[in-house]
């Protein structure tokens, strides 16, 4: 009881967990009609206006990524790297996270399905006024992938992983 108290006394304006709570809401509801499949995906990154985003670690990013993303790591978007990144907010965003890719644990590593960074990238995006997002949905073996990759790991078809075999390269 004492803990809820002293709880309840202390505030931080910079920190609005109810608003994000209806926001999260609001982007869960607009996103049941952007997840897209590889194919949609593939046509539409290739269209003019169209950026492809990956919040991922630069790290991971540098690693492996779809060919022409660019990378913005999660905890860099703030008001002013979404101004510099993606200057408008009408511009067509396609995100895609760890978890849309299967036997690639290197440089995709299993999240908890709800902690999934395309859902936190989809409500940050939502937050700040982007609109235009679509999320890649499906979950993909990069080993048959249509996708293109590029990364210091991309002279192999699939990159290598404990869990996947050393073999496959082009």
């Amino acid at each position: 009881m004492l803990a809820l108290i002293f709880a309840a006394a202390i505030q931080n304006p910079a920190i609005d967990m109810d608003g994000f709570l209806r926001l999260a809401r609001e982007a869960a509801a607009h996103r049941e009609t952007r997840r897209i499949s590889e194919e949609e995906f593939i046509r539409m990154s290739g269209e003019p206006g169209t950026i492809i985003l990956d919040a991922r670690s630069r790290q991971k990013f540098d690693e492996l990524h779809i060919r022409r993303a660019i990378n913005l790591s999660f905890p860099d978007i703030t008001v002013d790297s979404l101004r510099e990144t993606i200057p408008d907010r009408d511009t067509r965003i396609l995100i895609y996270c760890n978890n849309n890719f299967a036997n690639a644990l290197g440089p995709f590593p299993s999240k908890l399905p709800q902690a999934s960074l395309n859902l936190s990238t989809f409500i940050t995006l939502f937050t700040y006024g982007y609109r235009n997002v679509y999320e890649l949905g499906p979950l993909i073996d990069i080993r048959s992938s249509r996708l293109e990759f590029e990364g210091t790991v991309a002279g192999c078809r699939f990159p290598v992983a404990s869990t996947v075999p050393a073999t496959g390269n082009r």
